[in-house]
């Protein structure tokens, strides 16, 4: 009987080592999980898409890219004033400009999959309508209008009054 407890606690020992190498294994990579879920199953990409293309919303992605780089280069310089990347010695800004770019195109990636449609089972994206009026009509005011018209000042649209 005293082998049987010796085994389970081997066992016991032997998983909890397997947990703490396969936490420590994936634990570095958690921030790029969360970074490609929530671009893939967050955002409505037909929105963004319309407004980084046809409202200039992709000048001021650039833009913001820029600052990342400028303001992680001046935070978080290499150990050694260098990235080694893919074989190749760069210096501090051009190394964080290969990581912006590549955590951009991650995005765009997870952007194209989701317009694909490949995903549509997993992550449903759909925006309420702003201009819905469902839930507001009773203000609590006792049927005292309060001078408010009875469509909350938006034109008839041919639906029928509240």
């Amino acid at each position: 009987m005293t082998e049987l407890f010796a085994s389970l606690g081997d066992l016991i020992l032997a998983v909890w080592s397997l947990l703490r190498a396969v936490v420590g294994l994936a634990l570095p990579w958690f921030p790029l999980a969360v970074w490609i879920s929530f671009w893939l199953c967050a955002v409505n990409w037909t929105k963004l898409r319309d407004v980084l293309i046809n409202k200039g919303g992709l000048l001021g992605l650039f833009l913001i890219g820029a600052v990342w780089v400028l303001i992680w280069g001046s935070v978080a310089p290499p150990a050694d004033g260098s990235h080694h990347i893919l074989g190749l010695t760069v210096s501090n800004f051009v190394g964080k400009l290969v990581y912006v770019t590549a955590l951009f195109v991650m995005m765009f990636l997870c952007g194209s999959v989701q317009l694909s449609g490949c995903c549509q089972q997993w992550c449903v994206v759909e925006m309420p309508d702003p201009h819905a009026h469902g839930g507001h009509d009773d203000h609590g005011h006792d049927g005292d209008s309060h001078g408010h018209n009875d469509n909350h000042g938006h034109p008839d649209h041919g639906h029928a009054a509240h």
